[in-house]
C-alpha cells in the first residue's frame, strides 16, 4: 500500500524564446515526483511515454522514485512560444499519448490517487470512479480544462465536470481554472459550487498572492513564502500538491498542509529545475517569514 500514487504523462516540452531552443520534461508526473524524494512517503509514479522519453524514467528511478512506465506510441509533447513579453505565450500540442486504463491501475493500491492530466482525454471518467473505489483521490484539474484544434491549446470546461468531480475528495486549481469550471468569479461562491458538486477539500492557488483551501465549511486563507530570491516559478502548482498530500497522508490538518505546501513551493522558486530540498529546509522558511 502506498501513500500517494500518482497517475499523469511526463511531457517532453520545447520551449522556444527569441533567445534559445530549450527540450526539457515536465507535467505534473514529473514535478509531483521529483518534489517528494527527500521526504518520508512511499510513493508511486504511474505513468506512460514514448520510447524516445524512457530516460525521463531512468532519471526518476535513479533518485530511488518507484515508477511502473506503460508504453505509449508516443509521449504527450508541448511546444510553448514566448515573445519578447514571457507572459505571453503560444502553446501547441505536437503529440499526444495513449490514455490510461482501469486495467492498469487494477492492482495498485495507495491511500490517495492524485490524477495530473495534461490533456481532457488522459484519464476517463471510468477511472475516476474505479480509484474512487479504492481510496481518495486528488485531482488538478488544468487538463480537463485544455481543448486542441489544429493542435493549438485553447480553454475550455470540462464536459464531463459534474459527473466527474461527484468522486474528487481533494481538487487542485488556480483562480482562473476556479472560474472557468464553476462560472463564478468570486473565491467563496466558487468554492462552495465545488462543494455541491462533491469536492471534499478545494485547494485554490493565486501565485505570489497566496492561496486558500476550502475543507469541512472552513475557508483557510495560507500566504505565499518565498525566498530571499526567485530563479524560477516552473512547476510550483505540482510542488505545492506534493507538499499538500504528504502532509494531508502523515495526519496535518487541511490548514496545516497548506502552510507547508506553500512554504514547500516558494523554497522550489529558489532554483531551476524540479524540487530537490528537504523537510527541515522548508520548515526553516516558514519560519523565517512569518
Amino acid at each position: 500500500m502506498y501513500d500517494i500514487c500518482t497517475i499523469g504523462h511526463i511531457t517532453q516540452d520545447k520551449v522556444i524564446t527569441p533567445r534559445s531552443v530549450n527540450y526539457m520534461p515536465g507535467g505534473t508526473a514529473f514535478y509531483f515526483s521529483s518534489a517528494l524524494q527527500n521526504l518520508d512517503s512511499n510513493y508511486l509514479l504511474v505513468t506512460s511515454v514514448g520510447e524516445d522519453e524512457l530516460r525521463y524514467i531512468d532519471d526518476l528511478r535513479s533518485k530511488d522514485i518507484d515508477v511502473i512506465a506503460y508504453p505509449s506510441a508516443t509521449s504527450v509533447y508541448f511546444e510553448n512560444i514566448y515573445g519578447d513579453n514571457p507572459d505571453n505565450r503560444t502553446q501547441n500540442v505536437l503529440a499526444l499519448a495513449d490514455p490510461f486504463t482501469v486495467g492498469q491501475l487494477a492492482r495498485v493500491e495507495a491511500g490517495i490517487f492524485h490524477l495530473g492530466p495534461l490533456l481532457a482525454d488522459d484519464i476517463p471518467v471510468s477511472l475516476i470512479q474505479f480509484l474512487a473505489s479504492k481510496g481518495r483521490v486528488s485531482l488538478d484539474v488544468q487538463g480537463y480544462l485544455r481543448r486542441v484544434e489544429d493542435r493549438k491549446v485553447f480553454s475550455s470546461n470540462w464536459a464531463a465536470k459534474q459527473e466527474g468531480l461527484q468522486y474528487i475528495d481533494i481538487l487542485k486549481a488556480d483562480e482562473t481554472e476556479m472560474a472557468v469550471l464553476t462560472g463564478c468569479t468570486g473565491l467563496h461562491k466558487g468554492v462552495k459550487t465545488l462543494a455541491g458538486w462533491g469536492v471534499k477539500e478545494a485547494v485554490i492557488t493565486n501565485g505570489s498572492m497566496g492561496s486558500a483551501i476550502y475543507c469541512d465549511g472552513m475557508l483557510y486563507h495560507i500566504p505565499a513564502y518565498f525566498p530571499s530570491e526567485i530563479a524560477d516559478t516552473t512547476g510550483c502548482g505540482d510542488t505545492y500538491m506534493a507538499g499538500y498530500l504528504y502532509k494531508r497522508s502523515k495526519g496535518a490538518d487541511a490548514e496545516q498542509a497548506g502552510h507547508f505546501a506553500a512554504g514547500m513551493a516558494g523554497l522550489k522558486t529558489a532554483s531551476s529545475g524540479p524540487f530537490t530540498g528537504t523537510e527541515e529546509e522548508i520548515l526553516a522558511l516558514i519560519a523565517k517569514t512569518k
